[in-house]
């Protein structure tokens, strides 16, 4: 028997609705992507299936939520060719290259070229004047010494991740989400998230880029973005600290939440990853379809394993390029598999109750 090489799993809601009728486009109101970095290499052929074939029979507007390399994947959406820009992401960042001892502005400056090639101004002005695609992407606006560029920001992560460990509300002492949205949006998902501070700023022109590269500055890796137009001033950086993999209020979504996802497990904020008790399930999200690769598909995979930043360290270049592509490459079977599913009907056996 072929083993699966996806993981499907629904919330209550969402699994009886495949149950009774299999899934199509039009079922989907809110797309959803985690930060995590190059991880996403392997949701690449999910993107590619998604954001043409699938999505592209959509009638009613679709919204994106973001961190990270999140809305990063989905700044291809609204673009004039979705699937040639999730492929041009692709290529730009898993060929990327540093010096043998990359400092901050170094990577950031890296970061701003690719961005300028992925998403362009007149790539930017696509975007905002369609309404097929709504985006929202988080960044965290930095308080007290997590704005700091020197020594004071190490101390500013430290004190926010003791916060965070007593409880996930204290973020707000140290950081405020800013949700950067499509000027379009009606907010009607998230007006009611009241987990953190939240403030909600329209995308343009002016902000879409800077927002796009502070919801994936990394603290102590990339330089924050300072003074967004349209934003209240100050420093922003990784939207991951305060939503690296969410846990917000998504009962407001009248359709289903997808949720293409790297990983096993739902991770809410940055400084969550050892704090095994904090997981996002589907008893929190029950409109929620969450799809991944399964463990026999990481397992067949180089290394055993999917891409993750420290490759960076721990492989020379060329390897590490080649080993990004395989990842690639092997992705695309994912995406395969999901569209062979939904074509068929056969989505409905092959879901699973995420409780």
């Amino acid at each position: 028997m072929k083993k699966s090489l996806l993981s499907i799993k629904a919330g209550a809601r969402a699994y009886q609705q495949i149950k009774q009728q299999g899934l199509k486009p039009d079922d989907i109101d809110l797309l959803l992507g985690a930060s995590g970095g190059p991880k996403w290499f392997v949701l690449q052929g999910l993107d590619r299936y998604l954001f043409g074939e699938f999505f592209k029979h959509k009638q009613q507007p679709l919204d994106t939520l973001g961190t990270s390399a999140g809305a990063w994947r989905f700044a291809s959406l609204g673009q004039q060719d979705p699937v040639a820009a999730s492929d041009l992401f692709a290529k730009l960042y898993s060929t990327q290259t540093y010096s043998d001892k990359p400092d901050r502005r170094e990577i950031t400056e890296q970061a701003r070229l690719l961005l300028d090639r992925y998403v362009p101004q007149d790539g930017v002005t696509s975007i905002l004047q369609q309404s097929r695609v709504r985006h929202h992407f988080i960044v965290a606006r930095c308080l007290r010494s997590t704005a700091s560029e020197g020594p004071r920001q190490m101390f500013g992560l430290l004190s926010s991740a003791l916060a965070n460990a007593a409880n996930r509300r204290a973020l707000g002492r140290y950081y405020e989400r800013v949700l950067f949205h499509h000027p379009q949006s009606n907010l009607q998902f998230c007006r009611h998230w009241n987990d953190l501070p939240t403030r909600f700023v329209p995308l343009s022109d002016t902000n879409f880029q800077p927002a796009l590269l502070a919801t994936g500055s990394i603290p102590m890796v990339l330089e924050g973005v300072k003074d967004i137009p349209g934003a209240p001033p100050g420093i922003y950086r990784d939207g991951g600290i305060t939503d690296y993999h969410f846990d917000v209020d998504l009962s407001a979504v009248d359709g289903l939440v997808l949720y293409p996802h790297f990983h096993h497990e739902v991770i809410p904020g940055w400084f969550d990853k050892r704090l095994k008790k904090r997981r996002t399930n589907g008893s929190d999200w029950p409109n929620v379809i969450f799809i991944g690769p399964s463990r026999e598909f990481v397992q067949s995979l180089p290394y055993a394993k999917i891409p993750d930043r420290t490759d960076f360290q721990k492989m020379p270049a060329a390897e590490r390029i080649r080993y990004w592509q395989q990842a690639i490459d092997a992705g695309q079977r994912l995406g395969d598999e999901l569209q062979q599913l939904i074509e068929n009907g056969r989505l409905a056996d092959r879901v699973q109750r995420w409780d």
